[in-house]
């Protein structure tokens, strides 16, 4: 793997910078109550340079989303000789969502998004893209078309894991009953 040169390091540190920055904002006075400005002073930049990283200011709380897409179709389409999707779809939910779970800040993340309407509704918008994206990954993986509505609704359900699992005793036990269900169907 090639290593990222001087300047996309320093664009990657920067865009952490402006994602940290506007977290610990938001947490600290909640999201309405945090501007844009705010934000490019806390990490050091202009409101430019903000944009030049994110579109807009809800983008900033789900700083990873473009890639955590291209995580989830690259588990299906790059996955083992023999691996079936849904066991791909697994592994990717247990060593990608799980750790999320045991971060100190999850509740107040959490909370922040629950609690705000903009990013209740940006959050909304990012899974219906996702689900899309996924869908029609499963779906040129099984050689079907990029609309099959059995590929888009198994795009949907491994997507609603974290929300289906969200405050449940054992994470991990919960997504393994799920994921249980999706490959061997209702007992």
């Amino acid at each position: 793997m090639e290593t990222p040169g001087r300047r996309e390091r320093k664009k990657a540190a920067t865009r952490q910078a402006l994602a940290d920055a506007a977290l610990e904002l938001f947490l600290e006075r909640g999201y309405d109550q945090v501007s844009i400005r705010d934000i490019a002073e806390a990490a050091d930049v202009s409101t430019t340079t903000l944009f030049k990283h994110f579109p807009g200011k809800e983008a900033l709380v789900f700083d990873e989303s473009e890639d955590r897409e291209a995580n989830m179709i690259a588990a299906v389409l790059e996955r083992p000789t023999g691996q079936n999707v849904v066991e791909a779809l697994r592994e990717y939910v247990l060593a990608t969502w799980l750790p999320l779970t045991e971060h100190p800040q999850y509740p107040e993340f959490t909370a922040l998004v629950s609690g705000t309407p903009a990013l209740q509704e940006y959050g909304e918008r990012l899974w219906t893209r996702h689900a899309a994206a996924l869908g029609a990954a499963i779906a040129e993986d099984a050689g079907a078309d990029p609309d099959d509505v059995s590929c888009r609704a198994l795009a949907r359900f491994v997507l609603d894991i974290p929300a289906l699992t969200r405050g449940r005793p054992d994470p991990r036990k919960a997504v393994e009953e799920i994921f249980d269900l999706l490959a061997h169907g209702w007992r």
